[in-house]
């Protein structure tokens, strides 16, 4: 018969969140990442050594990063402080060290644990510096952002970087069927379901194991099995991986910018659904076109800027789903178009070109004479006047400032309309290089 305290402790057990009550107690329990903690790997052989050092664990949500830090504390005997940069400051930090000191001084070591470390500032992260210098701490830092952008130089030099990575659906699902064997014996899932639990997870273990214990709870209140028939309830309760602004965000970005500039327009288009799918605004995707338009496409095809500005412009008087339509339709379209980087090219080149040459006038002949003293002072004199000579060109003609160099930072490509404007500037160059050479045009 059970006693009161076997239905408290009971109790306390169901009240914990499943994803709690399955934290890997060993390195053999942890989900993933054998390419740091499988035999022979570097992070598996310095905490099986003993040989604890300071490092910043980087990776997606739910993949383990907290779990990992128990771990490396645990094996070590060492004592284990957590806090979290959303709610630390100077305060908890000094407070942390204290903890350490007095450990030291028991002659045990402290892991100090910072989660979401990408959240503090420079000067709060300089705050660790001496302590991982001087071995009171046991730095372990964990974030979802790219360490090289918020980390600071002076912590990350002193720190290993280990990328998590996420968590492959086979793996999650023989998750799933252990976490139903060891704390709901006797219940059963549909392969279906456990692959559409995986998908939805989205490689995040603590994601997949939450939606398990929704499924649980669904399938005692409704009396059902766990089977795809459960999955449509589950989907209104996920968003995929998607951090507006972090790392995640400006990957994605670059994968459907990449796509576009490969001229792939289906990998252009599952990005674009994957971001609108993780909620990502979709006008800063229709700016993001506009680049595209005059990065990577230019005059090799003029109607992708205006095809761009034109999806914007139906998003923003329609709103959604039809701008969304409009700027998929941009997408394609930039994604099928001939490609030239020539404009772009030819701009940094020009602005490079400024920055060397320093502030030269403009040549007397380009100045405008809008008052009788500024003809006098010889304003505009010996302009020619374009559309008064042979073809509406006037070969031979300077448009630099004296001792600047003539130089050709605008070369069209072979492709689209380019090759024609490269045509046309051949002819005219041509003409320039006859005037030049002391001939006639």
């Amino acid at each position: 018969m059970a006693t009161e305290s076997d239905l408290f402790e009971r109790d306390t057990q169901d009240a914990e969140p499943l994803a709690a009550r399955m934290r890997p107690e060993s390195l053999a329990d942890v989900v993933g990442q054998e390419h740091l903690l499988g035999p022979d790997q570097p992070l598996r052989r310095a905490i099986e050594s003993g040989s604890l050092h300071s490092f910043v664990l980087w990776g997606p949500p739910g993949v383990g990063k907290t779990t990992l830090a128990r771990l490396v504390s645990s094996h070590n005997d060492a004592l284990f402080i957590q806090i979290s940069a959303v709610l630390a400051g100077i305060k908890e930090i000094r407070a942390a060290i204290d903890q350490a000191r007095d450990a030291a001084t028991r002659g045990r070591r402290t892991v100090l644990f910072v989660d979401e470390v990408h959240r503090f500032n420079k000067s709060q992260q300089d705050a660790f510096l001496p302590h991982i210098e001087d071995g009171t701490i046991v730095f372990i830092g964990a974030t979802t952002e790219n360490p090289s952008f918020e980390v600071n130089s002076a912590l990350l030099s002193r720190l290993r970087v280990y990328h998590l990575e996420a968590v492959s659906p086979e793996k999650l699902q023989s998750l799933l069927e252990r976490t139903l064997n060891k704390h709901y014996p006797g219940t059963t899932m549909s392969e279906a379901f456990a692959r559409g639990i995986a998908s939805l997870a989205d490689g995040d273990v603590r994601q997949s194991l939450n939606l398990l214990e929704l499924a649980i709870d669904l399938m005692a209140a409704q009396d059902t099995e766990l089977s795809d028939s459960l999955l449509a309830d589950l989907v209104e309760t996920n968003a995929r991986r998607f951090d507006k602004g972090g790392d995640e965000f400006y990957q994605q970005i670059s994968a459907l910018h990449k796509s576009v500039r490969g001229s792939d327009p289906d990998a252009a288009l599952y990005w674009y659904a994957r971001m609108l799918d993780g909620g990502c605004d979709p006008l800063y995707i229709g700016r993001r076109c506009i680049r595209m338009a005059s990065e990577d496409i230019g005059l090799a095809d003029p109607r992708a800027l205006h095809l761009a500005l034109d999806a914007v412009a139906v998003h923003e008087r329609l709103g959604s789903p039809e701008g969304e339509l409009a700027i998929a339709q941009a997408v394609v379209y930039l994604a099928c178009a001939a490609k030239s980087n020539a404009v772009y090219t030819a701009f940094n080149a020009a602005r490079q070109a400024v920055q060397q040459s320093g502030s030269t006038p403009v040549p007397l002949h380009l100045r405008n004479a809008s008052t009788g003293l500024l003809k006098e002072e010889g304003y505009g004199d010996g302009y020619r006047y374009a559309h008064d000579e042979p073809n509406g060109f006037a070969a031979g003609e300077n448009y630099l400032p004296d001792g600047v160099q003539a130089v050709t930072f605008y070369e069209p490509t072979d492709r689209g309309l380019e090759r024609t404007i490269k045509e046309k500037l051949a002819q005219l160059r041509a003409l320039n290089q006859q005037v030049k050479d002391g001939g006639r045009t």
